[in-house]
């Protein structure tokens, strides 16, 4: 036999299809418009026959479009092949996809109706009966850009062949043509899945993950007039419920991944952002100087990779995409240039005849041997073909009846790729176990283990409602809870928070509960003010004297001011003057250099006229505007910016603005709501950092603030913030494993239930959006061989991040309780040793390379909470005690909390060692001191250290010659976050910051040239501390 080829799905995509196909047939038979037409008649799920006089193309270019649609799926009949005893199928009436032979054409032409007719011969698409069929075009930016990327595709072997010497080895050349082949089909997958994100990118921002809503409505009206119809047929299709149900899931799917990778720079900053969309004025500027079609589009279409493809002049949109001349598209659509995934051929025995029992297991035999032959020549880092090895190893040894040897292969796979552990076939292995064999298992540890995870796993939980619910206006009262989950559904807002204060608005004077009419009142109100922002339309003298990422937020009628007649506009930095007559920019103020803000009456002959004034730090003049009734919103408005901006820069904290841009929003839309006179005291209700501003001191303490360099919210867009758990720097390196952007320091945060979210640490912009790491609380992480993250859990496992793909198909299960310390030595030559420890006391050293235990001891007492490596020794903390033990777990040392020392309790919360000074600090839970103990004799009594307005300590890390302690402590009569910056060599406080409004839970240094301190759940954001 030949060799067999074995080739696994992505492990980034596992449901990716196996291509065995050659992808460019399609593309030889149709003109790439035909292409697209079959492709919008498969999205939108007609009744679509190919016909062809060769029965083999038939399934072939089927197969091919079938595999253009990937990650979507066909929901519908699929029979590539119909015989002409069966052609009565094609009268069903619903949506299918048959193939006949071209000798059926006539007679399914006229027989059937409503079908879509493709002649693969010829490559001509009509319609049964002469019948004019329903179907759309494509997005046309979308057409034009696969258009130009098919263009620019090699579609024949012996073209690219002609430059090279001829080659006499037929095996050379079978090899060379299936190189090619394999890396056409890459490009091509790559440009049917751009051209689906293209389509569909901008469906995640209508919808809600919660609560499993699409706003389908609502992403409607943001499409161009012209690709309505499109969408509007598209979004009533089973296939695109299905997408839906995979967005909703947060499935990182091959669709997910182009559109992660392919998003801007805007794209990823916004989606830390709180604040309501609205076009940035460099989006204004490109709508400008684009085509006159495009400009009646009411929101930019957001495309992958077009920065360097010139759009050609577009005919007009009633053009049919069949009538469009590719003479018009210019080749510039370069397809991304995607290596092919590498593939690994295994050579299988040859197999002995007769196929008698004894040649049967012989032939496994030799199977098992060649295996496990290929195992021993790969080396650790090669993990993802091992655990293919180790996989079929197993699978051969199950046949062969070899039970216990089967489940050790399975049981590597936890160290090697964990995503293809076969779950449910070691769990018949295990249930058809011999007791002889049993007890024989159980008495190996690996396979104890094994045996109780798969046998202890919950039984099947009923199966989670994963509906796709389309969002709808309520029609019946509603009492608070479904209030906040009606507006969450409807993508206005999910604070929990802001919503409540919403609510509290809408009813003042009432009732607490919201009717039916007022919430479509509301809901009307702001949708409307959404599509103004949309058609705001600046002058280019205008926009050059912004930002270019500055958003117009609210426009005010045309009023009298001091400055002329015009419309005060607001974006996030500023208000400005759009003057009227010859349109210009007049700047009214910064929010920044604010210094007062009063609405007052102007006297006008008889008249008294509601006027806004604005007292400003570069400025004498103070800038008044007669508003008229418009006067009370934008003082509470402008009030409210300001306030927000002033928390912004105190507390270095963007998202400060973005509140209160969502708060000065919901503003607008009470008081249109309303409409009443008591809508400007409703609106009032919202404005909360104005109310803050006027109840307490804002000011953030002199050392505070200059401490302080930046604040990150990893909880935005959730519903309510998420505690910080752990928090880890990793530096950057260049890596050929890697793309650049990749190669930046990243942050990673550990959240509640597992979830970890990953930041570029060099613009502290999200590089990875939340993944899951189990789904147990975390507690420790450290970086191994500068491509692994080591994250320690509550449930007893290791999970092991590979750092170049971001994803999580190693764990470690060795330990029986909640990992609770993990420590890395580095080796100079040899791999590096990574130290785990756990609740029970346990003590694991592992092999970072191979992900073998190498050593294994247990610490009397228990307890242990964390450990450290100095002088060639493992210092453990085990609660009342830290005990100093050599590499093989022997005790040197220890260190009691002895009778002098009861008033602080019986356990240690945390240490750290400075072995510049020789010292031990340490810190006892639920009291406010910091012991200091000479490592030179560890039996004299510690220094103590009174932290004043400190409740407790959480947790403490050594920075250069510091140490940072993160605490719990009292400010203005609060409980607040706080951290101490103490003098390692003086043991005093040098610095007493304040945090966070929460407890600080988590400490880590970047570099020794920050430190980053993680808040509790009432706040949840992180702080980036300068280091002196």
């Amino acid at each position: 036999m030949k060799p067999l080829q074995i080739v696994f799905p992505s492990r980034a995509d596992p449901e990716s299809p196996l291509i065995d196909l050659d992808l460019h047939l399609p593309l030889l038979c149709f003109r790439p418009e035909k292409v697209l037409q079959i492709l919008t008649c498969l999205l939108t799920e007609q009744r679509i026959v190919f016909f062809s006089s060769s029965w083999a193309l038939l399934t072939l270019v089927a197969e091919c479009f079938m595999a253009y649609l990937h990650p979507l799926q066909w929901q519908h009949t699929f029979v590539p092949i119909l015989s002409g005893q069966m052609l009565d199928f094609l009268m069903a009436p619903t949506s299918f996809l048959m193939g006949c032979h071209l000798d059926h054409f006539e007679e399914v032409s006229k027989e059937a109706d409503g079908l879509i007719l493709i002649n693969i011969d010829n490559g001509n698409i009509t319609y049964s009966n002469d019948e004019e069929v329903d179907v759309p075009d494509i997005p046309l930016l979308a057409a034009q850009t696969f258009i130009q990327r098919v263009q620019s595709l090699q579609l024949h072997h012996e073209l690219e062949l002609a430059h090279l010497c001829t080659s006499t080895d037929v095996n050379e050349g079978r090899a060379s043509r299936r190189a090619w082949q394999q890396r056409l089909n890459c490009q091509i997958q790559q440009m049917t899945l751009q051209l689906l994100v293209s389509i569909f990118r901008e469906v995640k921002n209508h919808l809600n993950y919660e609560h499993r809503v699409f706003n389908s409505e609502e992403f409607l009206k943001t499409r161009a007039l012209g690709d309505q119809q499109f969408y509007k047929q598209v979004l009533d299709t089973y296939m695109f419920h299905a997408f839906l149900k995979a967005r909703l899931s947060r499935r990182m799917d091959a669709f997910a991944q182009m559109d992660l990778h392919t998003q801007s720079e805007e794209d990823r900053i916004n989606g830390m952002l709180l604040s309501p969309r609205r076009p940035t004025i460099e989006k204004m500027a490109s709508r400008k100087s684009s085509t006159p079609h495009a400009a009646h589009r009411r929101m930019v279409v957001s495309m992958p990779n077009l920065q360097d493809i010139a759009v050609p002049e577009l005919p007009p949109r009633n053009a049919s995409l069949r009538k469009i001349q590719t003479t018009e598209c210019g080749s510039s659509g370069a397809v991304l240039d995607m290596p092919p995934k590498s593939t690994h051929t295994f050579k299988i025995p040859e197999i002995h005849f007769p196929l008698v029992a004894q040649c049967v297991q012989a032939f496994y035999a030799d199977c098992v041997a060649q295996l496990s032959k290929a195992i021993g020549s790969l080396t650790p880092e090669n993990s993802v073909l091992l655990a293919r090895y180790f996989y079929l190893r197993g699978l051969v040894r199950l046949m062969q009846g070899q039970l216990l040897g089967a489940l050790l292969d399975f049981q590597s796979l936890y160290k090697t790729d964990v995503c293809v552990f076969p779950a449910d076939l070691v769990q018949m292995t295990v249930e058809s176990l011999s007791a002889p064999e049993r007890t024989q298992a159980e008495r190996t540890p690996e396979l104890l283990r094994l045996i109780s995870e798969v046998m202890d796993r919950p039984a099947d939980a009923p199966k989670a409602d994963d509906r796709v619910k389309n969002f709808e206006l309520p029609k019946k009262h509603m009492q608070l809870d479904d209030f906040v989950k009606r507006v969450q559904e409807s993508g206005i807002v999910k604070d929990t928070s802001v919503i409540h204060r919403l609510f509290e608005a809408l009813t003042v004077g009432h009732q607490k509960q919201i009717d039916p009419e007022t919430f479509k009142d509301f809901y009307n109100c702001w949708k409307e003010a959404e599509a103004e922002a949309q058609e705001v339309s600046l002058p280019l003298s205008v926009m050059e004297q912004l930002d270019k990422s500055e958003c117009v937020y609210k426009l005010s009628r045309s009023v009298k001011t001091n400055r002329g007649v015009g419309k005060i506009a607001m974006t996030q930095k500023r208000l400005f003057l759009l003057t009227e007559g010859r349109p210009g920019y007049a700047e009214i103020s910064t929010f920044r250099n604010i210094e007062d803000v009063r609405s007052t009456m102007a006297t006008f002959l008889l008249l008294r006229i509601p006027t806004l004034k604005i007292k400003t730090a570069s400025k004498k003049e103070v800038f008044e505007a007669n508003l008229k009734t418009e006067c009370d919103l934008w003082h509470l408005m402008v009030k409210e910016m300001w306030a927000g901006r002033k928390l912004a820069d105190d507390h270095k904290d963007p998202q400060y603005v973005q509140q209160a841009l969502t708060h000065i929003l919901l503003m607008d839309a009470v008081v249109g709501t309303l409409q009443s006179p008591g809508a400007i005291y409703a609106a009032s209700k919202l404005s909360y950092f104005d109310r803050m501003k006027n109840e307490m001191p804002m000011a953030v303490p002199k050392t505070t603030s200059e401490t302080l360099k930046h604040k990150i919210n990893p909880s935005a867009g959730e519903t309510a913030p998420r505690a910080i758990d752990v928090l880890l720097y990793t530096p950057g390196h260049l890596d050929p494993a890697e793309k650049v952007e990749d190669a930046h320091p990243k942050l990673w945060c550990a959240l509640n239930e597992g979830k970890v979210i990953v930041f570029d640490a060099s613009s502290w912009t999200i590089h990875q959006h939340c993944f899951r790491v189990g789904a147990s609380k975390l507690n420790c992480m450290v970086m191994a061989e500068q491509s692994q993250v080591w994250v320690g859990s509550e449930d007893s496992v290791i999970y092991i991040i590979n750092v170049h793909s971001m994803s999580c198909n190693k764990q470690l299960t060795d330990h029986r309780a909640s990992v609770t310390g993990l420590a890395v030595q580095d080796g100079l030559q040899a791999p590096s040793t990574v130290y785990s420890c756990s609740a029970d006391g346990t003590v694991l050293a592992w092999n970072a390379s191979s992900l073998q235990v190498t050593g294994r001891f247990q610490v009397r007492g228990g307890g242990l909470s964390a450990i450290r490596l100095h002088g060639g020794r493992l210092w453990c903390c085990t609660g009342d005690s830290i005990l100093v033990v050599n590499m093989n777990g022997y005790p040197c040392q220890e260190l009691k909390i002895n009778g002098r020392f009861k008033e602080t309790g019986t356990s240690f919360r945390g240490f750290q060692l400075m072995p510049e000074q020789e010292q031990l600090w340490a810190a006892c839970a639920g009291y406010p001191d910091v012991y200091v103990w000479s490592l030179q004799d560890l039996a004299q009594p510690p220094q103590r250290i009174h932290l004043e307005d400190c409740s407790e300590i959480n947790c403490m890390i050594k920075v250069k010659k510091q140490i940072w302690v993160g605490a719990t402590g009292l400010s203005q009569g609060q409980l607040k976050g706080k951290i101490y910056v103490m003098d390692a060599e003086r043991r005093t406080v040098e610095k007493e910051l304040l945090a966070h409004a929460d407890t600080v839970k988590t400490l880590c240094s970047a570099e020794d040239r920050y430190v980053l301190s993680g808040a509790g759940r009432e706040e949840g954001k992180i702080a980036i501390w300068k280091v002196e």
